[in-house]
This record gives structure tokens, C-alpha cells and sequence, in this order.
């Protein structure tokens, strides 16, 4: 049976720390999906590692609806959540309804994440009432990066500290399932998993979180412009790759391959008639 968001709720009332990683495409999500990790993001972030932006801003909805589909089909068991893309909910309920309900009609997927907190708590409290699961998103928000002036940790400040309560308390009345914190000191994210029902989701948030969440190309080491501190290396993909393209390149350039293991034999009177 796939995971749910009553699973999810219920996983922090026990105190089971609670796994989220990305995925962009079928093949990872079921790698993902076998190793038993209950929920896979399916992230705007995907226009870093995989489409080469600088930012996750010029990701489109259709890019998103596109990826989601694929990680659908590869996850059996995890909540698959959409990232709603930049400008998808800003405008008005009525596009963040739209635009959500796309994700669940058209993608498949169990639920949507929104970034922001007392800004956008209405328009979650409206997309939950029409029965789509949301995941909220504080603290460092990439889709805000021009107005936050770059990737900087926050919450540091007593005013920003308590604003980012504030957003948290915000979406969790509004009925979100669960809230990732990103970015923010670890003292803070602990008092705030503390004030809030809903599981909060850690990514550089520290240990005292409900769960944690990392972008699959970081912990494999695959994405190497940029390596984030909250990020291990748990592989070192990029190596392992290179390594087996130059092989490869150099056993076609040599002659080496393909060899007979590689190729498909006929019986040789077929060839006599077309000589």
C-alpha cells in the first residue's frame, strides 16, 4: 500500500525519523522506491541538476508535469509530492487550485509543495479543503532567491527567527501535512518541530527535525558544480561515470568494442545470395 499523509503524520507522533529524497525520472524513483524511502520529491530543483540553470526560477509548469509523470510511473510505495514551479500559485488561489490540481489529475502524484509561509497559508487551506495534500516550504526558498540576495542561511536574527515560527505555525493551521525547513539554524528547526504538529522536513535544518530531505544528486555525488554544505557524499557517481565513458571511448577509437559478446551471428548462407 502506498505511504499517505496520515502515515507521514504518524510517523513523527512516534518519533521515526522520516526520509525524503528527490527524484526527476522512472529509473531513479525506483531505486529510490525499493530502498524504502516514504517520500520522493519531485523538485524544481531539477533545473539545477538536470537541466543546467543557474537557479530553479526558469522551470516551467509543463517541465514539471513532464518529470512528475515519470517519477509516478517508477514509485509504487513513497508520496510522491510535485514542486509547484515558480509564478504557479503566486498570482491567485484560483491558478494555485488549477495549477495543483494538475499535478494530482494529470501527473499522478499524492500531493504538492508550495514554497512561503504566512504569505501563501490561505491558498494551502484552499488547495487542502479541495482534498490535494500539501507540503509547505520555509526558510531559505529558492524560487525568492532574487529578493533574499542569495543563498544565505536564515532565521539568524530574533526578528527573522520569529517570522519563520510564524510561517510555520501559519501553514500548519492551514493544514499542511508536513513542512520543509531548508537552510535554517539547527536550535531554531528543533523549536519549531517542537511548536508545530505537522512533521517538519529538514534540509541543512539539523538533526531536530521530524525527517531530513537532500537532492539525490548531491548525496551521489553526481552534481558536482556545486557541493552544499548540508550535503554528503554518501557515492562519488560523477567519478564512476567518467571513468567508464573514457573506457568506452577508447575501446570504440581502438577496436576493441564491440567484440562477438556484443554483436548478433546469422547463418551465412543468407549473406551468399546478396554477394
Amino acid at each position: 500500500m502506498r505511504v499517505n499523509v496520515g502515515t507521514i503524520r504518524e510517523m513523527k507522533r512516534k518519533g521515526e525519523p522520516i526520509t525524503m529524497l528527490t527524484a526527476y525520472d522512472y529509473t531513479t524513483a525506483r531505486l529510490v522506491d525499493a530502498a524504502g524511502v516514504p517520500l520522493i520529491l519531485v523538485g524544481d530543483s531539477l533545473g539545477m541538476v538536470v537541466l543546467g540553470y543557474e537557479s530553479t526560477i526558469p522551470v516551467t509548469l509543463e517541465v514539471m508535469l513532464h518529470h512528475t509523470k515519470a517519477v509516478v510511473r517508477g514509485a509504487k510505495n513513497a508520496l510522491v509530492v510535485g514542486d509547484m514551479p515558480f509564478m504557479t500559485y503566486h498570482t491567485s488561489t484560483e491558478d494555485a487550485l488549477r495549477n495543483a490540481g494538475r499535478f494530482i489529475q494529470e501527473a499522478g502524484c499524492q500531493a504538492v509543495k508550495l514554497e512561503g509561509g504566512v504569505n501563501v497559508a490561505e491558498k494551502v487551506r484552499r488547495i487542502v479543503d479541495c482534498g490535494i495534500p500539501v507540503m509547505g516550504h520555509i526558510g531559505l526558498t529558492p524560487q525568492s532567491i532574487n529578493a533574499l540576495g542569495g543563498y544565505k542561511i536564515q532565521g539568524k536574527t530574533p526578528e527573522a527567527a520569529k517570522k519563520l515560527l510564524d510561517d510555520a505555525i501559519a501553514l500548519d493551521e492551514a493544514g499542511a501535512f508536513a513542512v520543509v525547513m531548508e537552510t535554517v539554524p539547527a536550535p531554531l528547526a528543533a523549536l519549531i518541530t517542537r511548536r508545530i504538529g505537522a512533521p517538519t522536513i529538514g534540509i541543512g535544518a539539523g538533526a531536530g527535525c521530524s525527517g531530513q530531505v537532500q537532492v539525490i544528486n548531491d548525496i551521489l555525488g553526481s552534481y558536482t558544480d556545486f557541493i552544499p554544505k548540508h550535503a554528503k557524499q554518501y557515492a562519488r557517481v560523477a567519478e564512476v561515470m567518467s571513468a567508464a565513458i573514457s573506457q568506452y571511448h577508447e575501446e570504440v577509437k581502438s577496436g576493441q568494442f564491440p567484440t562477438e559478446a556484443q554483436s548478433f551471428p546469422m547463418d551465412e548462407a543468407v549473406l551468399k545470395g546478396l554477394e
